[in-house]
């Protein structure tokens, strides 16, 4: 770890980590300026990897903490975190249903949500936004976490991989936004900018998510899995029917597991 990375505050170091996912989605959103389109097949391999990432990051840089934090609770461990992922996934839902939203790679008249007037663009923003979110927060409830833990370059450590591994997720989600809005004739900029704009929201609410357990520290369980179960709706009600609709489900599947396994090792291995 860089020693003045360690010496900022759990906030300070939850902001940061948020603006690093940003910077990812960026780099990733570029290569509107390269070229026009990204295959379908790969499209969804790199969403099938993304979906077994965000499954990993849940469990084991989020629940298994979790459970382990929730030993001190007045409460069953089991309750904790079972209301924390029911919760969190409930709270997707209801965004889901109050926001109008479109999945990547699907036409307007599939939009989600309320009716709306709102173009194409605005409508896929909105869906990648709603996910960005939650992700955010568990960035920041990571950070928060490592402070309850005593600061330690372990549990830092396990902080630093929940965000690697929502950088990753975050790369072909960009793509999934700003190729479609290439070939659809919008200007190379136009497409930059919708593709990396959802990830502008992870640095505050990364701020919000440490800021929030540090001030109800003893809510830290609960936290950790609100947000394992926010980002677990995402994947299923999202991430992984979306890489599959193009048919290709064994390579995705594949790519789904690779997905799980890499994080998996290195949550373990630097966690």
């Amino acid at each position: 770890m860089v020693d003045w990375f360690l010496e900022l505050g759990p906030v300070w170091q939850a902001v940061l980590a948020g603006a690093f996912t940003w910077i990812t989605t960026i780099i990733a959103a570029s290569l509107v300026f390269f070229t026009r389109s990204i295959s379908r097949r790969w499209l969804d391999i790199m969403l099938g990897f993304a979906a077994g990432v965000m499954v990993a990051v849940a469990v084991f840089s989020l629940l298994v903490p979790a459970v382990e934090l929730s030993g001190d609770s007045r409460y069953p461990a089991w309750l904790v975190v079972a209301g924390g992922v029911l919760t969190g996934a409930g709270f997707l839902r209801l965004i889901d249903a109050v926001l109008p939203h479109l999945a990547p790679g699907r036409p307007p008249e599939e939009a989600e949500g309320p009716s709306t007037t709102w173009r194409r663009a605005t409508l896929l923003v909105s869906a990648i936004t709603i996910h960005n979110i939650p992700e955010g927060l568990a960035i920041g409830i990571a950070f928060g976490a490592a402070a309850a833990y005593g600061g330690n370059d372990g549990a830092i450590a396990a902080a630093v991989v929940l965000t690697i591994g929502i950088s990753l997720q975050n790369m072909p989600e960009a793509l999934a936004v700003a190729m479609p809005l290439r070939r659809d004739g919008f200007s190379r900029l136009k497409s930059f900018w919708y593709g990396q704009l959802p990830a502008s929201v992870e640095p505050p609410a990364a701020f919000i998510g440490a800021a929030a357990v540090l001030i109800i520290e003893p809510a830290l369980p609960f936290a950790m899995a609100f947000a394992a179960g926010a980002m677990l709706f995402v994947v299923i009600e999202e991430l992984i029917p979306e890489s599959q609709r193009a048919g290709d489900t064994d390579r995705v599947t594949l790519a789904t597991i690779i997905g799980f396994v890499a994080m998996m090792s290195l949550d373990i291995a630097i966690g």
